[in-house]
């Protein structure tokens, strides 16, 4: 069985986790303090992802472990990975080209290329072109390169939209303000870019960038848009595709994030059994072809998101004390 490979891994403790449960599982953070890395088979310690020894490091481990997939749970190395997979340095990155990952890491890279390929992307300019959006107020403004919801104001007009150009530390771009719900679609494509599956969920509640409220849902419009996009752009792997519902414009892509989401429960629970992301992944690793089942899943799930922590000694090992004592929560009434 061959090993999968998580990159930048942080505090994604329910990804590693999952994956743990299918196959030896190596983490990757420069961190030991990155929580999610205790859930691994393997620990191990890289060097920044600016660092030229990151890659070699990386592939030592791919050696070392017998690793069949490696899987970036952060934007920030995607497209080293990208650029390395394809100069042959690490053929097991399921990232998609470094085009695309280049691309999809600039939001506004990301307007152009869905414009480009006839994907629906809502009105979106840099700060000089400010005047082609006086008939789309109100807007956002947003950095072109932002994460986690990070500096992102919206503008009633264009007074507003210039002071918040202004105010912002940043490079920005300036979208039209989508007015209906928003909602994600994990998808998930093999190593040729087939997509396999894609399973929407509305968004109830987000902090941070990141959804801790939604539900599963069978809405055939947007699992066609994510498989188009996700087709489209050549995905390999992972891939969450946000959008929203504007009464007078319909469907908007607002972020393509070719790694998975900041939610991670539809993946896990609404996939059927046998079909969960990381079995699907992990069967690729070992040169599986996993069929496309795409819009196969349970709807109507709700997922509800919570926080907790590892208590870890002096030499920065799991003590294994739980704040929640043996045998774990109460059952639920």
């Amino acid at each position: 069985m061959k090993a999968v490979l998580l990159t930048g891994v942080g505090k994604r403790y329910d990804i590693v986790s999952a994956f743990a449960q299918h196959t030896t599982v190596v983490a990757a953070d420069p961190s030991p303090l990155a929580p999610a890395q205790y859930a691994a088979t393997v620990r191990s310690s890289v060097p920044l992802i600016k660092d030229p020894e990151y890659v070699p490091s990386l592939r030592a481990l791919c050696d070392e472990h017998d690793v069949g997939a490696i899987v970036p749970l952060t934007d920030l190395d995607i497209e080293t990975l990208a650029v390395a997979r394809e100069e042959g340095h690490l053929p097991e990155a399921l990232v998609p080209s470094s085009r695309t990952a280049s691309a999809t890491y600039d939001k506004y890279g990301t307007h152009l290329l869905l414009r480009e390929l006839g994907l629906p992307s809502p009105p979106t300019v840099l700060p000089e072109d400010l005047d082609a959006m006086d008939d789309h107020y109100p807007v956002m403004v947003k950095p072109v390169r932002g994460s986690g919801a990070r500096s992102i104001h919206p503008a009633r007009d264009r007074r507003d939209a210039e002071f918040f150009v202004g105010y912002v530390d940043e490079p920005v771009m300036i979208q039209k303000l989508m007015d209906g719900p928003e909602f994600s679609m994990d998808c998930l494509s093999d190593t040729d870019g087939r997509c396999l599956n894609v399973i929407p969920r509305t968004m109830l509640e987000s902090r941070g960038g990141e959804s801790i409220k939604g539900a599963a849902i069978a809405d055939r419009e947007l699992i066609d848009l994510g498989r188009s996009v996700v087709e489209a752009l050549g995905v390999r792997g992972p891939c969450t595709v946000q959008a929203f519902r504007d009464k007078d414009l319909g469907l908007g892509i607002t972020d393509v994030n070719t790694r998975f989401g900041g939610a991670f429960p539809a993946p896990m629970y609404a996939a059927l059994p046998g079909r969960t992301y990381p079995e699907l992944i992990v069967a690729m690793a070992n040169g599986e072809t996993p069929e496309p089942h795409v819009g196969e899943f349970v709807a109507g799930r709700h997922f509800t998101r919570y926080y907790w922590q590892l208590e870890l000694d002096e030499q920065m090992r799991p003590t294994g004390r739980d704040i929640v004592s043996p045998p774990g929560p109460p059952t639920p009434r």
